[in-house]
């Protein structure tokens, strides 16, 4: 994913060919994407020209090229399993929680798995992330479940590790997952909360895809600790500490959700395998799993 450019208010306004004071009207009506700095609006120009784009008029018989049946984003055990199980057809991209939003964008997959973090116990995280797409104004997030995430440890945690400042302290060596990772981002929020720079963390060598290979980091001795799901910890025989529950949602446009591979995974969703399942591996809450969280 390429760095971000930024634009002032002068610089964005120039881009758009609009006043200052008009500017200004649009982000009043949280009609632009925007973030505030220091009491200074900033202006992503890539959020821009997509928020542009979005409001292309287009020619009568236009149609857009429907996304591949594709579910990206973030790496989760029990979603794996109720794609296969419901047997609906989609398939699994796991790259990350934000460049499974970014292809959700793009129209490169047709569903993205997120579970974002701006603070540890942040709930809304993934819908201020949707919110700010101005081109996903027709998306619908859908909870999939909710979900333990904790610090990962060897088998009987032979460094008596007992929360992150103690790990950081007697040097343990942490599995990184890729920028834009849902847990990577977590990690780098809870470091922060305590007051820990991210300089004084001891960084294994190596970047671990999915929460699989972190686990498989540990197991294997390159690594001594990570963040991932109850889940992975369970099915590796790690020792796991618990830290947040987190939302693991599913974004998808309007349009892809009343497809049948869709409704055929929310339908599993909703029986009766899905609690069982999620009993066997540990770590999840499905007392919202199915309902809407947001509709633009």
């Amino acid at each position: 994913m390429q760095d971000q450019i930024w634009l002032t208010t002068e610089e964005a306004a120039s881009y758009l060919r609009l006043k200052e004071r008009k500017l200004y009207e649009l982000v009043g009506q949280g009609a632009v994407p925007c973030t505030k700095v220091s009491g200074k609006w900033l202006f992503p120009r890539g959020g821009l020209d997509r928020w542009l784009e979005a409001g292309l008029s287009r020619p009568a018989g236009f149609d857009t090229v429907p996304p591949p049946p594709i579910v990206g984003g973030s790496q989760d055990s029990l979603l794996e399993l109720a794609i296969r199980e419901s047997g609906c057809g989609l398939a699994l991209l796991a790259e990350g929680s934000q460049a499974g939003l970014d292809r959700l964008v793009r129209s490169e997959v047709a569903i993205a798995a997120l579970h974002l973090h701006a603070t540890p116990d942040d709930d809304a995280a993934n819908l201020a992330a949707i919110r700010a797409e101005p081109s996903l104004h027709d998306a619908v997030v859908i909870n999939f479940a909710r979900r333990e995430q904790g610090l990962l440890l060897a088998p009987d945690n032979p460094l008596g590790i007992d929360g992150l400042g103690a790990a950081i302290a007697k040097g343990a060596r942490f599995a990184q997952r890729q920028r834009g990772a849902g847990a990577q981002l977590l990690l780098l929020s809870l470091l922060e909360r305590a007051g820990v720079p991210s300089g004084r963390m001891i960084v294994a060598d190596g970047i671990c895809a999915t929460g699989q290979d972190l686990a498989l980091a540990i197991r294997s001795g390159r690594a001594d600790c990570g963040i991932a799901a109850r889940a992975i910890a369970m099915a590796f025989g790690l020792a796991f500490l618990p830290l947040v529950w987190e939302h693991v949602d599913l974004v998808m446009r309007r349009r892809s959700y009343f497809e049948p591979a869709t409704q055929k995974l929310l339908a599993w969703m909703r029986s009766p395998d899905m609690a069982a399942r999620a009993k066997e591996f540990g770590g999840y809450d499905l007392s919202i799993s199915g309902s809407v969280r947001l509709n633009r």
